[in-house]
């Protein structure tokens, strides 16, 4: 396996990681139907949170969550309605975006972390 293909979920890790330290729980990651994928899905006693990760080297080309389309909101949000419908939950459920930045990828020592809450504003 190439390094690059290690950066997915790697990512995906560290914002796992993250969330947990903040007292979320992990329910699922890459959760994955016709309509498409989620990387994370994760509560507090409050919110049901179903997130995006983007992992950018820079923000040469932009901010990370910009890269969070209309397009793919759609297809998450219809993806998190499915999840919805086979696993009922009564916590307020939320779209966020973690961004990830690590200039060296994988080698990055101290990867920043964004963690963007309610982003599909």
């Amino acid at each position: 396996m190439g390094r690059s293909s290690l950066t997915g979920p790697w990512g995906e890790a560290l914002a796992a990681e993250y969330l947990r330290k903040k007292r979320y729980a992990i329910l699922a990651s890459n959760y994955r139907c016709k309509f498409g994928e989620i990387d994370l899905i994760a509560a507090n006693r409050k919110f049901l949170v179903f997130v995006e990760v983007k992992l950018r080297k820079t923000t040469q080309f932009g901010e990370a969550r910009e890269f969070v389309t209309a397009e793919k909101q759609r297809r998450i949000r219809t993806t998190a309605m499915l999840w919805l419908q086979n696993n009922p939950d009564r916590r307020q459920p939320r779209f966020d975006v973690i961004e990830i930045y690590a200039p060296q990828g994988v080698e990055t020592p101290a990867p920043e972390i964004i963690h963007w809450e309610d982003a599909f504003q």
